[in-house]
């Protein structure tokens, strides 16, 4: 089983980025399950949203406390809270940040990987200019840096469930995943 946890605010679009991801693996055949917790529920909150993949039907019905992966849709929350807690030594850290992977040593124990998924937003003008939506930027990011769901599974996905600007939300996810690396390995 994968687990994959997000971190983001309110208004970014990390709950739809856990839907599209799992609509995404469905479509590849996988079981999923995908599920937000809230905290303050106002734009601008720290929001968690948690995806569970498998190959089997999946019976946990408990948040995620050891994720395999992580996903931060803000970097400033990187400074707030312990994004980290839980996350298995060697998982992934993808983050929204125009910062390089080098600049998180904190991060040691794990793998990171960069997008700026909020240039990649703002180009494809998903949002506003003081509040682009990054979501589907960094599920392009993730797809390429994992290879855990493919791209055009993902851009299946963000086209059915964007609300507005669908053809905007693919062009993003495409561009992360065109853009992103990872970084060597240590």
């Amino acid at each position: 089983m994968l687990e994959i946890r997000f971190h983001g605010r309110g208004g970014q679009g990390t709950v739809i980025a856990s839907k599209v991801l799992a609509v995404a693996v469905a479509k590849e055949g996988r079981y999923v399950q995908t599920f937000p917790e809230y905290g303050v529920e106002r734009r601008g909150a720290p929001v968690v949203a948690f995806t569970r993949i498998d190959t089997e039907p999946i019976y946990i019905r408990s948040k995620i406390y050891a994720p395999d992966h992580l996903l931060v849709l803000d970097p400033t929350l990187i400074a707030a809270i312990d994004v980290t807690e839980g996350l298995k030594s060697g998982g992934w850290i993808i983050i929204n940040t125009e910062k390089k992977a080098a600049d998180f040593p904190q991060f040691k124990d794990f793998k990171v990987a960069i997008v700026d998924a909020t240039s990649i937003a703002l180009k494809h003008r998903i949002g506003s200019k003081a509040a682009p939506i990054v979501n589907s930027a960094i599920l392009g990011a993730f797809a390429k840096i994992t290879g855990f769901v493919g791209i055009e599974a993902v851009r299946e996905a963000v086209h059915e469930l964007s609300p507005v600007k669908k053809d905007e939300n693919v062009k993003a996810a495409q561009e992360a995943y065109d853009v992103a690396k990872a970084p060597e390995e240590k």
